[in-house]
C-alpha cells in the first residue's frame, strides 16, 4: 500500500480554526503539488480530506473526487488516520489531506515505531509504501517533498 500524507497549504488565520481559507500564496502552494501528485498518483487513488475548509480547498486543487472523513478533523489521531486510509491493507494508495501535527505524528510512527513530532511543511507531501519484511508490514518513505520543490507543471524545481 502507498500512503501520502498531504498537509494543507498555507491558510489565513482566523477563527474558527475550521473556516480558515487559504490564502493566495496557499492557493498556489495546493495547485503546484497537485500538478506534481496527478503526474504519479495512479488512477484508482483514494483521496481523502479533513472536513475543514482549508484541507477540502487543498484536496479540491487534485482536480479528482475526495471523501471528507471526520476521522481525519483537527486533533485526529494517529489511530484514526491510519483506520480511514486502511493502513496497511488498502489495494489502492490512499492520499490523507490533513493537518500538523497528526500528519507528522503518523510519518513518525510508521517510519520510526511510535508517533513522533515531526514537522509536515505546509503544503508538502510524505510519500510512504508498505513493504513485507519478516511477516510484518514495514513502511519506507518514497518521497518527502514540499511546493516550493515543485513546478506548476509537475516538473522539477524551477
Amino acid at each position: 500500500m502507498d500512503l501520502v500524507l498531504w498537509r494543507h497549504a498555507e491558510a489565513a488565520p482566523g477563527t474558527p480554526d475550521g473556516d480558515r481559507r487559504l490564502t493566495p500564496k496557499g492557493l498556489k502552494q495546493a495547485v503546484r503539488m497537485a500538478a506534481w501528485l496527478a503526474k504519479r498518483l495512479p488512477d484508482d487513488a483514494r483521496v481523502l480530506a479533513s472536513p475543514a475548509r482549508r484541507t477540502q480547498q487543498t484536496a479540491i486543487a487534485l482536480g479528482r473526487r475526495f471523501e471528507t472523513r471526520d476521522e481525519l478533523a483537527l486533533g485526529a489521531t494517529v489511530t484514526s488516520v491510519l483506520a480511514a486510509a486502511g493502513w496497511p491493507d488498502s489495494a489502492a494508495t490512499v492520499v490523507v489531506v490533513g493537518h500538523q501535527p497528526t500528519l507528522g505524528e503518523v510519518a513518525g510512527y510508521l517510519l520510526a515505531g511510535e508517533p513522533q513530532p515531526w514537522s509536515i511543511r505546509k503544503g508538502a507531501v510524505w510519500w510512504l509504501a508498505t513493504r513485507p519484511r519478516d511477516g510484518r508490514a514495514l513502511a519506507t518513505l518514497r518521497a518527502a517533498i514540499g511546493p516550493d520543490l515543485v513546478s506548476g507543471r509537475g516538473g522539477q524545481s524551477r
